[in-house]
Formats: structure tokens, sequence, C-alpha cells
């Protein structure tokens, strides 16, 4: 199956679909209308169960050398108020979303008007699919309000059909916007029909050539035989045949660089986005590879010559009306069809393309189709590899499971955490130890063939594999932490979350945040959660037990304070989560470093309390600070008064007389002293 799967089968949906409905014959008459109804205009319209928005080709361009911000590409995010927010989060390391500044500049006007709002919210509630199209640059904004409506639908349910499809439009984005797309699963939404030797699509509109009269003059001849399609007079056109050379060597060049350039070359470079239909007199073909689509755009476009580039862009509704009314033409006989169906596809494709004339392109364009059939396997056959080889490793981390349970269990109760860090020379801990190591293996590998662009560019939008990302770093990155400090890795390198996390953990973490969550915020846990949901926890702890030594060995006062500050901080994030029942068994074990270092915490809390209050009863003073150094007025200013900042509401609260043991139905009481030395001052105030 994977040597003869045909790399057209993208080909073969997309035109049943387009020609079994009157989806393209209705976009492109709503096309033809918009165009007629000059600048800046739109067409809403329902026909059926389906809504239709269409956005004329005719645009008001900036002056020509007035606006130099026009042909550059601009951030996405810097649209209205987090209007695109699915496709602006991006993974450490990839390039933002950015898009053709002009272009969204016109989105914007659209999206502002009151109008235009009010008809497309009347279309979300009397229809369950919408269609947005347009011609020219048209396209491209239809390109922008698909995008901002799939953004906005995300979170409605029963969801909305989007379908968008430009006509000759030229290019929106980056590679990372294509990527984004893919990622959100909205690939198969976006169709760009492209006629054999249409320039229009093949340009990224910079200054380069919108500056230029030969532009202009094509521009004006264009726009005026969009309003007027049936009086359209090549004698009104301006330019000369060498302004007609000029142009088709100009976008003859462009594309020869977006081809060198290729995938991955950087994220200031146009690409392709979606699907790709190329419109031919001899038939249609649909790619969706973006450097496939690159390549043919090139090869087609030197089939042509300077004379087809006027009146291609104008040709659409020829195009159109062929496709839904005849069938694919095949202009070679019966006996010459290959045995191979792969063989039979590709010379279908080059016919459809008018590529096969050409002796000296035609092998080039076969190669390049064959382009669209990835050497090796498919990333989606990847991903059914990973799913096995997950299904493999699970006895791994059912074994670490096994052993957390009879840590928890074990009469030292000392919990999973640091039993694993105090291990001896156990074989149990050694082979746990060699499980954590196979495990990190496997999503190394994962996170790797993602970065390699191997996998489904929407496999982080896979229940299956967030979830098992996020219960493989919940159960094993505590055994991390533990192995980290017991190495003395602290000492070598600093702490654990700033310089000594793996990648693949904060990977995971952002997965995560980006995952829809459905459960209400309502439902509170009733008993212990079977792992403690924050995965760095313990790496926490181990920062909280380093900076309550440093109280006691410290002198400075404004350190003093700052450490105080933080201490207090964590305890109170550690009781919301015990609170919330967001932890699991082991951080409320009796001898689990966690309410050791609470129980030590609270102690000198409580001893710093009592000597407050003695001293300021001694004296008769109703307010004190702790002034842990001076009582001049710049040891002052690391002073902590009662009636101000966070310790002022710990120190007129009553010391706790309980750990968080007595929370937890298994858990047991532990008592603690620990001394301080601080030296108390108190003033006047």
């Amino acid at each position: 199956m994977d040597t003869e799967a045909s790399p057209f089968e993208t080909s073969k949906m997309l035109g049943t679909f387009l020609a079994s409905m009157p989806l393209l014959e209705e976009a492109w008459r709503l096309c033809s209308t918009a165009n007629a109804m000059g600048p800046g205009a739109f067409v809403v319209e329902q026909v059926g169960g389906v809504g239709y928005v269409a956005f004329s080709g005719i645009q008001e361009m900036p002056v020509l050398g007035l606006d130099p911000s026009y042909g550059m590409l601009a951030p996405l995010d810097a649209a209205d108020h987090g209007l695109f927010a699915p496709l602006t989060c991006r993974s450490d390391g990839e390039e933002p979303v950015i898009v053709h500044s002009g272009v969204l500049r016109l989105f914007r006007d659209f999206h502002s008007r009151p109008d235009f709002q009010s008809q497309i919210d009347s279309l979300l509630e009397n229809t369950n699919s919408i269609v947005i199209t347009g011609h020219s640059i048209g396209g491209s904004i239809a390109f922008l309000a698909a995008l901002g409506l799939l953004s906005k639908l995300k979170s409605i349910f029963p969801p909305v059909s989007v379908l968008c499809i430009g006509f000759g439009s030229p290019f929106l984005g980056n590679e990372s916007l294509s990527r984004a797309i893919l990622r959100e699963r909205w690939g198969g939404s976006f169709y760009n029909i492209v006629s054999t030797h249409d320039i229009m699509p093949r340009l990224s509109l910079d200054q380069l050539l919108v500056q230029t009269h030969q532009w202009h003059y094509l521009l004006k001849f264009w726009h005026m035989s969009m309003m007027s399609p049936n009086s359209m007079n090549l004698a009104n056109l301006q330019l000369t045949e060498e302004d007609k050379a000029w142009l088709f060597s100009f976008v003859v060049a462009d594309m020869e660089r977006q081809v060198q350039a290729g995938e991955g070359s950087g994220g200031r470079s146009f690409w392709p986005l979606g699907n790709y239909l190329f419109f031919s007199d001899e038939g249609a073909i649909c790619l969706d590879n973006a450097v496939s689509i690159n390549k043919m755009m090139h090869l087609m476009l030197w089939t042509g010559s300077p004379n087809c580039i006027v009146e291609e862009h104008l040709k659409y509704g020829c195009y159109v009306e062929r496709l839904t009314h005849q069938s694919l033409k095949r202009s070679f006989m019966e006996g010459d069809l290959s045995e191979s169906s792969y063989e039979a596809s590709l010379s279908l494709a080059l016919n459809s393309s008018e590529t096969y004339r050409q002796v000296l392109i035609a092998p080039m364009a076969k190669d390049c189709l064959k382009m669209t059939r990835r050497m090796g396997r498919t990333p989606n056959l990847n991903a059914a590899d990973l799913a096995i080889r997950l299904s493999k490793i699970t006895p791994y981390r059912v074994e670490i499971e096994w052993y957390k349970a009879s840590c928890d269990e074990s009469n030292e109760q000392r919990g999973y955490y640091d039993s694993f860090k105090q291990r001896g020379a156990s074989r149990t801990g050694s082979h746990v130890n060699m499980n954590r190591y196979k495990l990190a293996a496997f999503w190394d590998k994962v996170i790797c063939m993602m970065d390699g662009k191997e996998l489904p560019h929407d496999l982080l939008r896979s229940s299956k594999w967030v979830n098992a990302a996020q219960s493989y770093m919940l159960l094993v990155e505590p055994l991390d932490i533990a192995d980290y400090y017991r190495s003395g890795m602290r000492l070598k390198k600093g702490h654990y979350i700033s310089k000594g996390r793996e990648r693949r953990y904060k990977i995971f973490d952002q997965w995560w945040t980006e995952k829809v969550v459905t459960e209400k915020l309502s439902n509170r846990r009733t008993r212990y959660a079977g792992l403690t949901q924050d995965a760095c926890f313990w790496a926490r702890v181990e920062e909280a037990k380093e900076w309550l030594d440093n109280i006691r060995s410290r002198s400075d006062p404004r350190h003093l304070a700052f450490l105080w500050d933080r201490l207090d901080k964590f305890e109170t994030y550690a009781v919301k989560l015990v609170e919330g029942k967001e932890v699991s068994a082991d951080v409320v074990a009796k001898n689990s470093s966690f309410n050791l270092w609470l129980g030590e915490w609270r102690a000198s809390k409580s001893q710093i309390y009592s000597l407050i209050s003695i001293d300021c009863t001694s004296k008769g003073i109703e307010e004190c600070t702790i002034d842990m150094g001076s009582s001049s007025p710049a040891g002052r200013q690391g002073a902590v008064p009662f009636g101000s900042g966070s310790l002022a509401s710990m120190a007129m609260e009553e010391p706790p007389s309980r750990d968080l043991e007595d929370r937890h139905p298994h858990g047991h009481r532990t008592g603690g002293e620990a001394e301080i030395s601080v030296n108390i001052c108190c003033d006047l105030m």
C-alpha cells in the first residue's frame, strides 16, 4: 500500500467535492457581483442553507511612494485584540506569524464596519455553513476573514463550517502562518484557485513591484475589466510589449527566489497556505504540499509567455464553468495508461497542468508532483508507528506507578519523591531509574521528530498525545527532580526549574496550556490526586528549604525580608494545592521533605511572633517592627512593620497549631522546633 499510495488523493477528493456541488459557481458569481460594485465592496448572500461572503478584488491601494509600510510583513497579533489568538501562540524558537501589512490593513477596515459585522452575525444565526470568497486581493482579504471567523468559532458548539475560496489571490503570509493553520486543523478550509499563467497568485506585492508604472497600468486595466467584464478591451491597456516582458521576467525571478529559498527558509518569506487548485484548458489538479505548490507555479508559468499575463487573471469564470460542467479531459488513448495507478495519476496530473507538451519542463514537473509523495513514511504513518511504540513502553510507566504506590504505603512514610531521592543501592530503585531513562528517550524522540517536521502539524491537538505527555510528566518529572538534587547538580548548575529542567517538559507544559479544557471550574476534587498537578512542585520545595536555611544564616535585613516574603508566598501556594486536593498523598506524608519543611517554617514563624509579642508587651508598645539588624534609618528600609504587607497578616493571625498532615486521611501530626537568629528592635512609630 505504501508503494502504490497515490499522492493525488487530495486532488480527487477536492475535485469530486467541488464538481458535485455549486460552491465554485456560486462563489465566482458573487465575486463577479462584488467586483462590479467597485472598490471596497463586499456581498453577503444566503443560498439555501449556505451563507456566502464575497470581497471585491478592486481595493483602494496605497498611493505609490507615500506608504513605506505597504508590501511589508506585519505581525498578525498586531490586529484587533486577540482576534487571531489561536494562530499567534507559538513554540520556543518558532518564527512569529506575519502577514502582508497592506492586506491586513484592508481586512481591518472591513472588520471595523458595523454593516459588515451585522451581516456576518446574521449569517451565523441563520446558517450552519459559511463560504468566504474573493477575487484577486479580495481573496487574500477573504483568507484573513476566514481565519478570524474560525478563531472566533473555536469555542462555539455546535460548530459552524467555514470554507474559504480565493480566485487568483496573492501570497498572504509566511511559513509560520501555514504551519499554524495546519496545527489548528484548518488546512482543509482554504483553497486558492490558480490559473495556469496568472501572475497575481505568484506575487508577494512588495515595493519593488507596486511602485512601477508597469504594475500601475496592469492593475488599472484589470480593475476596469472586473467592473465591466463584458466591455473588456485590450486597446485600453497602456502596457507595451516591453512592459509585459518586464513584468513576466519579474514574476519568474520572484518565483525562482521562492523555490530556491525552500521550506524553513526564515520567517520573512511568503509561503503558500491551504490547498491550491490549478486550472488549465486541459483540466485541473490540486496540491496541498507547499514546496510542490511553489515549484509547480514556477514551472507552469514557464509554459506561458508575456502575452498571457494580462488576460489570465480575468478568465476564472471560464475555468469554473468548464470544471463544473465537464468531466476531466484525457488527451491520451486508454492503451497508453500505465499498469501502475501511481504512474497513471502522474500522467493525468501532467496533462491537467499543461506541462506535458514542454520537453524540458515535463520531467521537472513530474519530479515536482512526485515530491507530494514523501520519501519514506508519511507524517501520519510516523504518528501511527509512534502510537505502537507508546503502547510498548507502557510497562515501564506501570512499573513506576507500582513503585510510587509502594513508596506511599511504606512504613517509613517518606512518600514517592523522598524515597527515590534517598534510595540506596536497591535493585528496585535501579530498575525504576532505568525505566525513567527509557521513557525519556521515547519522548525526546517524539520532540525530535516534531522538530524535523516528521509528524503531523496537528499532533499536539490530539487529546491522546497531549494527555499521554501530561501523564508522563506528572509521574516521572518528580523522579528527575529527585535525581537532580541527589546527584548534587544544584551546586554545579543551579536550581532545577531555571537551570536543569529538560526541554521536553517545557514543551509538554505548553501543550497542556493550549489544550481546550472542557471541565467546569466548579468541579472540585473529593480526594487527593493520583499525581501532584504541579510537576515542578518538589523543585519548589527544594528552593524553599534553601531559603529557610539562608534565613538562619544571613544577616542582611533586605535579603531576609525578601526570603521571608518568598517563603510566605510558597506556603500560601502549597496550602492552596493541598486544600484543593491537587497533590498526591506523598506530599503530605509524615516524613516527606515538604511536611518537614512546613513544620520547621511554621515553628520559626511562631518563635519570632512570640519574641515580638513578649518584647513589645513588656515595653508597652502598640506597634513594632522586625528590623533584622539595625535601628538606623537605612536599616529600617528592610524593616517589616505590623499593619502592612504580607507579614502583617501572618503576625496578626494565630500561628497554626497543626500541620498539613491533619488534612490527609492517612496523615500523622509532626512536631518540630526550629531556631532562627534574628535581632528584634522595637521602636515608637
